[in-house]
């Protein structure tokens, strides 16, 4: 079978047969050879056994979501098939020794060369073979992926990824599989990188200062990201006790003066939730990173859904202004999460980046960042003697100034307290002191991110997406071909620019897609603008939308 366009490989296995490690190298080889990549993971909750699987797609052209097709397969264990059952083909090509439509026996060669272990490392010989990447660069790739091993162990690696790679020249070789991609070397110029990274880069270069947490899949890898990091820049990083504990650090750290964030998931926000309270009465900035996962209580931990939107939106007690971002792409977590100190800072109230496992977990090819677009904006004063943490103003921000800079007292309550934070129980001032917190919204609504427009300025019908679906419904629509549909992208989703209205408006027929089961975006786009949705298309299986599935089902939508 010859493959000129788009190739979806997929890897099964059980926990500990190194999935990852085949992902990991996979993916960066494909990227250094010129080929656009995306890889995506599904995981069960377990250390051992389970069956986890890795989807690998290499294009032409830039891709960055989920298919369900199986191109070629490698099944690593017996329970690969099973698991993978409703996406394998008849056009499937299955590798390796188990119902294989090409034999290739990894265990037997790893066991010749010391050990069974090495069969996930034979297995990315074999895609390299497929593809005629270079040997040097596979050498080079063994010798950096486990450089922390002992010598003995890389030179195992080294053997089993040439003896892979010699039965994917010789499957190639045979004409059993051909693939004949056009490479394009300028992507090795660009980065491979997944929405956990992005988000922690994003958060370095907005100088973030501080991190604490408690771990949570799959919130915890900004936690790790940042901690490498730390190595070579001025940030603390800090496993906290628990989450209330880590959610108060973060607040201490900003009054302090630094620029701090905490990173959760959905159980451990809900432990947070009181020290988000506490961000909007002392307004003190608060940037939090909550990666979503199916819920209630523990649900699946490891899968993905888009179900927090409402318990970040109404979480907390009393009224406060906040704002929710929910990147749909790797670039767009870099620069939001920079977006996030920069709002957090200049209104001095707590911002939620929302994401998802899906984003979190997912790997592609970007051009680097233009850091000409971060914004390094501070907002801090120098406090006078007279100062007044809490002085009443027009625009509800009062200037925030820190301890031990200026001759001011720096005084913050999380009681109700009167301009120079004392606690106060005068009625009247609570009014004002209330009034002065919520009018903040009026211009945070003003420097609200607007939806993107994807597709034609005239549509009759209109797509409604926000957050890790973004490149699913893309794509699906570039496949569609339709000309009077378009896309509009969300990326903030709380509180909606003004301009949502306008393009709800001109649409005659709307139809939104989530990963939710109550279309929560839906409700608060109607409550925010009136406008109904007209049909949604919802999933809440733990998985993400593919893209063959995405495609059939707005087909459906529009009858036919």
């Amino acid at each position: 079978m010859e493959f000129r366009d788009d190739i979806s490989i997929v890897l099964c296995g059980e926990a500990g047969q190194g999935i990852k490690t085949i992902e990991e190298l996979v993916s960066s080889l494909l990227k250094q050879s010129g080929y656009n990549i995306f890889a995506s993971k599904e995981y069960m909750s377990r250390v051992r056994g389970g069956s986890n699987s890795t989807l690998i797609r290499v294009s032409s052209k830039p891709v960055s979501a989920w298919k369900n097709q199986i191109d070629l397969l490698i099944p690593l264990d017996h329970t690969a098939i099973p698991h993978l059952g409703k996406r394998i083909t008849d056009e499937t090509i299955i590798i390796g020794e188990i119902n294989p439509t090409l034999e290739v026996k990894f265990s037997e060669i790893a066991k010749k060369i010391g050990n069974p272990i090495y069969s996930n490392v034979v297995a990315v010989g074999v895609i390299a073979g497929l593809f005629k990447m270079e040997m040097s660069l596979l050498q080079n790739a063994v010798n950096k992926y486990f450089a922390k091993k002992s010598q003995e162990i890389i030179d195992h690696n080294i053997e089993a990824i040439k003896e892979g790679y010699r039965k994917g020249l010789e499957l190639s070789a045979l004409g059993k599989i051909q693939i004949d991609f056009r490479r394009n070397f300028g992507i090795k110029k660009e980065l491979l990188i997944n929405g956990t990274e992005a988000i922690a880069l994003g958060a370095l270069a907005s100088g973030c200062n501080f991190i604490s947490s408690y771990p949570m899949t799959p919130g915890s890898g900004v936690l790790t990201s940042l901690a490498k990091y730390a190595q070579d820049f001025p940030i603390i990083v800090e496993q906290a006790e628990d989450e209330m504990s880590a959610v108060n650090m973060v607040l201490g750290a900003w009054y302090a003066g630094a620029r701090a964030m905490v990173t959760t998931s959905g159980g451990g926000f809900a432990l947070m939730v009181e020290g988000l309270s506490l961000s909007g009465m002392i307004e003190t900035p608060l940037v939090i990173h909550l990666a979503q996962r199916p819920g209630p209580a523990t649900g699946l931990p490891t899968r993905t859904e888009q179900g927090d939107l409402n318990f970040a939106l109404y979480s907390g007690h009393g009224e406060f202004p906040r704002i929710i971002l929910a990147p749909g792409k790797v670039e767009d977590a870099f620069f939001l999460t920079n977006q996030a100190f920069y709002l957090a800072d200049k209104y001095q109230i707590p911002v939620i980046i929302l994401t998802d496992q899906h984003l979190v977990d997912s790997y592609y090819n970007v051009k680097p960042f233009d850091l000409e677009k971060i914004k390094t904006d501070q907002f801090i004063i120098q406090s006078p003697p007279d100062y007044k943490r809490y002085k009443l103003s027009e625009d509800g921000v009062s200037p925030r100034a820190i301890p031990g800079f200026g001759d001011g007292i720096v005084c913050v309550d999380s009681d109700e307290h009167d301009e120079e934070g004392h606690i106060t129980e005068d009625l009247d001032l609570r009014v004002k002191m209330v009034d002065k917190r919520l009018s903040k919204v009026h211009d945070i609504v003003r420097e609200a991110i607007a939806p993107e427009l994807i597709g034609p300025e005239k549509y009759k019908t209109l797509i409604i997406g926000w957050g890790s679906t973004y490149p699913v419904i893309k794509e699906a629509l570039e496949r569609l071909k339709i000309r009077d549909l378009s896309f509009l992208y969300f990326k903030q989703v709380y509180p909606i620019a003004l301009e949502a209205e306008d393009y709800l408006k001109k649409a005659k027929r709307t139809i939104i897609i989530e990963n939710n089961a109550t279309s929560q975006f839906g409700n608060l786009l109607k409550l925010t603008t009136g406008a109904d949705i007209d049909e949604k298309i919802l999933k809440y299986n733990g998985l993400p939308f593919s893209v063959e599935e995405l495609e059939e089902k707005i087909k459906e939508v529009l009858g036919g």
